[in-house]
């Protein structure tokens, strides 16, 4: 009898560990999107509600008033660095992302208040930012979405989109190139011929002259295609186009004479440019 009452006992236990290790599917499921922008990550988690033949905009979210924009939990915007918002700043951080809807205009809300449940303890005494954003038509979206667009060097658009209605918001990640020079600054060893490259790319005009001198350095250790070829480029942004020619006429015959031999097309393209214009 003993034996009997164990082996139920052990059954009933085994039954609730195996129930308590089940993961059913929500209604509305749990998204999660990032974005590098320049040097700065941007990661937004939501959950996506479906239309399923209701309305949205006035009745399934009521207009003029606190959303947690999307279902379940408050949507969460995380940023790797400090930030602006349709212009306003937006320190690094992880808040909750909440919205208020209106026909003509929304507000978009940056809580200091993360993990709350929807909307219904929101309290503005907590917000980090608010800003506003017009709503644009868009095609129909049935599941809710926050996606990025417009991605370009050192800003990008999220926008929420569902129904027939798309809600833009800008993040710009603000002076990166400054940014960027001030760590090459601090990293300045083998890295002195990519960092002054893209000095040259972006023209970054402010910092050619020390560019260069990070370039004559790595010359001075040891003459390279890459080096030679990158002081060629820049000295002839600089305007110093017979310094340029001569410079990359070095470079070509260091790349050609190399094992293996370097791709010397691009130079010598630039070289023929250079000496027309001359």
């Amino acid at each position: 009898m003993r034996k009997l009452l164990f082996t139920m006992f052990l059954t009933c236990l085994l039954s609730v560990g195996v129930f308590a290790q089940l993961t059913l599917p929500r209604e509305s499921q749990r998204a999660s999107i990032s974005q590098v922008i320049g040097d700065t990550t941007i990661s937004i988690v939501y959950h996506r509600p479906n239309i399923k033949g209701r309305t949205v905009w006035g009745e399934l979210v009521p207009l003029g008033k606190v959303w947690r924009t999307g279902a379940n939990e408050n949507t969460t915007f995380e940023v790797s660095r400090d930030v602006t918002v349709n212009g306003q700043p937006l320190p690094a951080g992880k808040y909750g992302l909440h919205t208020i809807p209106n026909q003509n205009e929304w507000i978009i809300i940056f809580s200091k208040a993360n993990n709350e449940w929807g909307s219904f303890t929101y309290d503005e005494k907590k917000d980090a930012l608010r800003v506003t954003a017009k709503p644009q038509p868009a095609g129909f979206h049935e599941t809710m979405s926050i996606e990025f667009e417009n991605i370009r060097l050192n800003a990008a658009d999220a926008s929420i989109i569902w129904e027939k209605v798309k809600v833009p918001f800008t993040i710009d990640v603000g002076d990166l190139n400054k940014r960027l020079v001030n760590d090459f600054r601090s990293k300045m060893t083998g890295d002195s011929v990519q960092a002054a490259n893209y000095i040259i790319s972006q023209k970054i005009s402010s910092s050619y002259e020390e560019a260069l001198v990070w370039l004559n350095n790595s010359i001075a250790v040891r003459e390279t295609f890459g080096n030679l070829g990158a002081k060629a480029r820049l000295l002839a942004e600089m305007g110093k186009k017979d310094e340029a020619v001569s410079t990359a006429e070095k470079a070509i015959q260091i790349g050609k004479a190399a094992t293996p031999a370097a791709n010397t097309t691009n130079l010598e393209n630039l070289l023929k440019d250079w000496k027309a214009k001359k």
